[in-house]
């Protein structure tokens, strides 16, 4: 049994949404389904038998690039495709070697729908492609000149960005944490000069990838925590809390997208509520079995 979690870019049409789902669905089973029409983006969980998850990763890739149009897309989440990113995930190090296989073959057939791929993390042909953030610097846009400019080569399908569905970033991973953290601001200057002191690359906490984004009402601090076992979420909860204190600012709620590890649960404050959290839904041992889910080793 492998796992998949796709992010495609639409978050607010529920008949584009469950047409989607649907194609991802037909031989896979969803796990969890979650939609934000403020990011425009679904992130789906796929749990199927080996081959089974590759037809159902190209099913839905091929649906993505029937329904979606980049062209037409806004959205506050950065995206450079219909089907945007295609992580294969291993639970343990004994299904890592099949995520990787079942990555590189989901690639090649999205390739051959007209999508070029980049594939990132440890699956990237060179270090500054490991970033998710290296392709999507700019937008889709930006991506489209760098690839006819002969700066950017994918590593299956055409030379430049589909004519509406863009381009598709797959990679192979273990579990990670999407999680958000809405602040008592609407002050989104605020919301930056936190996700920039929180990631990694600013100083921040270790495998943690953060973003500001505008909810309107409030900003939020959308992040992926990449080890949420060794740095769990209570942990990026306080540091977001100290960081927005400079600011006059404080968390005070949060969401998980997918399922997480329940070690990534530990010290959650109670005073920053998980919004529509359901453990016996979200939690992936509750949804695999112990047995299946020991985590990251």
């Amino acid at each position: 049994m492998a796992l998949a979690v796709p992010n495609f870019s639409e978050g607010r049409d529920p008949a584009v949404i469950g047409a989607i789902a649907a194609a991802f669905g037909r031989v896979a089973e969803i796990l969890d389904r979650h939609s934000d029409a403020v990011h425009n983006r679904t992130v789906v969980t796929l749990s199927a038998p080996d081959r089974g998850l590759l037809a159902a990763l190209i099913a839905g890739a091929a649906a993505c690039v029937e329904r979606i149009d980049m062209s037409a897309h806004a959205g506050e989440h950065p995206c450079i495709g219909a089907l945007d990113i295609c992580p294969l995930v291993f639970v343990d190090q004994r299904g890592r070697g099949l995520a990787r296989e079942l990555a590189l073959e989901a690639a090649a057939a999205i390739g051959e729908l007209g999508v070029p791929v980049f594939l990132y993390g440890e699956l990237a042909s060179a270090p500054a492609r490991r970033e998710r953030a290296y392709f999507r610097r700019g937008g889709l846009a930006e991506l489209g000149e760098r690839m006819r400019g002969g700066r950017l080569d994918p590593d299956f399908g055409p030379a430049e960005p589909h004519p509406s569905a863009g381009a598709t970033r797959v990679g192979a991973r273990p579990p990670l944490a999407a999680f958000n953290l809405e602040l008592d601001s609407a002050d989104l200057s605020i919301a930056r000069a936190v996700a920039a002191a929180l990631r990694e690359s600013g100083g921040g906490l270790a495998g943690v990838r953060a973003l500001a984004i505008d909810l309107g009402d409030r900003a939020q601090v959308s992040t992926n925590v990449h080890d949420p076992v060794a740095t769990p979420l209570g942990a990026v909860v306080e540091r977001v809390r100290a960081l927005a204190a400079a600011h006059g600012a404080a968390p005070v709620a949060a969401e998980v997208v997918g399922l997480v590890p329940a070690a990534a649960l530990a010290g959650l404050p109670e005073d920053v509520p998980l919004r529509g959290f359901d453990p016996a839904r979200q939690v992936l041992e509750n949804r695999l079995g112990p047995d299946r889910a020991s985590g990251p080793a």
